[in-house]
């Protein structure tokens, strides 16, 4: 059983998604063992839709992939020629089991399911748009009022109704879409969340990471453009831009923390960038000490660039267990604290009367920065330093990051020393920015660095209730009437 408590202090990516055209092989199977691959993205809910020319058909429900698909009849009877699989992380679990997705509609044109990735930021206000024409919701899921812009379109062809649905959304978004003969996919104009086309024996994948090519044994073919719609069917692969490309805003905690190690994004590898993290944060942070660790998992690789740039011995100081289920209680402080032991354990034959580094990616409410730091303390470390190969995170995200409101950032009300004291740390060391900028090999402007700047690429322009904001409430993380996360 995993806390909620522990899993709560890190970033999350909200979606995971996957989409295969290929006539003639087991869709339903190849889009199951994507979304094994994809897991990491969303672990409280699963499901996989399939057409088969006529019509379309899924199985959906909480928990991890595993879970839902524990009953193997469910799987043998998905048959069709096109898939669409989903994995979701959800903040907050109400509702949970009506937005699982794919979401299955029939509307007047036909049949329609429907993935999605990101959070629009007008994503209220179109909900109430909708409401007040006369939309029935039945999730609170962006995927949702896609298709109700869609079956409102008062276009009969689904490709024209989807471009002009899409010309409607503001944020970060990767759709894919599904009818009984075509597999669409589109990533919004300022490609916030990475999307990728991959070519099968008998087909083609669109996945969110390409770890999951590696998996189900496709070729990457390349990344979508920003603000590229792209249509799959019986002839062939058809791509236009919907929209320009605006200014490109790739999240870059894909690089620091969500993607799969062994996946590529814009040609670079996850795991090689995190190397080049972990040496620019050592050159940055140069601390003598005796050995260095790794948080597991998304750490580790950082952790090994530090050591080769600091010469020290890479060790494994935590063990980490994999065994552990999730579940969403409210818990103490004190039972917080115990979920972290649970979830990690400190090695003491190795960190006992040692200088240590312990490597992590990001802090964000400081609470399991503490907890492990202490962890080591109690295993007889001698000294803790703490490096993070990323910068403080100061702000939340609205664009599909599970993060926290302003306020419940520690490096949004503390400096760099407050913070080293309060996790009981004997150094602490962020990456800077532009190190970290560095470290990708792209132009620095390739990116949303809005949890660190502050520089948001689109403006959130409605609260959760549909109340318009004012700028200045934008980086205070709640709204100043209804006082929910912004």
């Amino acid at each position: 059983m995993v806390f909620a408590g522990m899993e709560a202090d890190k970033l999350h990516e909200e979606c995971g998604v996957i989409g295969v055209y290929a006539p003639g092989s087991d869709v339903a199977q190849l889009a199951y063992f994507g979304l094994f691959a994809l897991q990491h993205r969303g672990q409280e809910s699963a499901g996989i839709a399939v057409a088969d020319g006529n019509t379309i058909k899924g199985e959906k429900g909480v928990g991890l992939v595993s879970d839902v698909f524990q009953d193997t009849g469910k799987l043998e009877q998905l048959q069709g020629q096109i898939a669409l699989g989903h994995v979701l992380y959800a903040a907050n679990t109400d509702g949970l089991p009506a937005n699982a997705q794919p979401l299955l509609m029939r509307y007047r044109h036909g049949y329609l399911a429907i993935v999605h990735n990101g959070q629009l930021v007008n994503g209220q206000q179109l909900r109430c748009q909708l409401e007040d024409e006369g939309s029935i919701f039945q999730t609170t899921s962006d995927s949702e009022v896609m298709a109700h812009l869609i079956a409102r379109s008062g276009e009969t062809d689904i490709v024209t109704a989807v471009k002009k649905s899409l010309l409607s959304l503001q944020g970060a978004y990767t759709y894919l879409l599904m009818t009984p003969q075509q597999l669409i996919a589109a990533r919004d104009p300022h490609g916030f969340r990475p999307l990728s086309l991959g070519r099968t024996r008998r087909g083609y994948v669109i996945a969110s990471e390409t770890c999951a090519f590696d998996t189900i044994g496709a070729e990457f073919v390349r990344d979508l453009a920003p603000g590229e719609l792209v249509v799959i069917d019986k002839n062939g692969v058809h791509t236009e831009q919907f929209a320009p490309p605006a200014r490109p805003a790739l999240c870059i905690f894909e690089f620091i923390y969500f993607a799969r190690p062994d996946s590529n994004i814009h040609g670079r590898n996850v795991h090689l960038v995190r190397k080049r993290l972990g040496r620019r944060l050592a050159q940055e942070h140069p601390v003598e000490a005796d050995i260095v660790t790794g948080v597991p998992d998304s750490s580790l690789s950082a952790a090994s660039g530090v050591a080769e740039e600091l010469g020290l011995p890479y060790e494994m100081g935590f063990i980490k267990n994999r065994y552990i289920g999730r579940t969403f209680i409210k818990p103490t402080q004190e039972i917080r604290a115990l979920g972290v032991r649970l979830k990690l354990n400190a090695v003491w034959q190795i960190v006992k009367g040692k200088r240590v580094v312990m490597v992590d990616d990001s802090i964000v409410r400081g609470t399991t920065s503490m907890h492990i730091v202490e962890l080591l303390r109690r295993a007889g470390a001698k000294e803790v330093y703490v490096l993070i190969s990323s910068p403080p995170v100061v702000a939340p995200c609205f664009y599909g990051i599970d993060t926290s409101s302003k306020g419940e950032l520690i490096a949004a009300r503390m400096s760099v020393e407050e913070i080293r004291k309060t996790i009981g740390a004997d150094y602490l060391g962020y990456l800077s920015a532009e190190g970290m900028l560095a470290c990708t090999n792209l132009p620095p402007d390739s990116f949303c660095t809005a949890c660190f700047d502050r520089q948001y690429p689109v403006k959130m322009e409605s609260c959760p209730q549909g109340r318009k904001l004012k700028l200045t409430e934008l980086a205070d993380g709640r709204c100043s009437d209804c006082g929910q996360h912004l």
